[in-house]
């Protein structure tokens, strides 16, 4: 299982749908990179193979950045899988 994570801009939340093979993740974050270089605005809505029913819409230009990672058995000690860190100059 192979997972895509996309982190929103101000945001803390990451997103993630997952596919089953590794050439459908590269086809859906292609799909996310090419949304987010086309400067067009709108929503990119994307459905989870491992979650049936599971579907997000995310607006474009609140996309910060992009992951694929496949999915191991290990996890880490918080459950999650490795994604994002994020500093604030706060």
């Amino acid at each position: 299982m192979h997972v895509i994570d996309i982190t929103l801009k101000n945001s803390p939340i990451t997103l993630s749908v997952q596919r089953k093979t590794e050439a459908d993740a590269k086809a859906v974050y292609q799909q996310i990179l090419d949304a987010m270089r086309g400067g067009q605005g709108g929503a990119l809505e994307l459905t989870c193979e491992q979650q049936v029913g599971k579907t997000i819409a995310v607006l474009v230009n609140e996309i910060a950045a992009v992951q694929v990672a496949e999915k191991s058995s290990t996890a880490t000690a918080s459950g999650r899988p490795p994604g994002f860190f994020a500093m604030s100059d706060r």
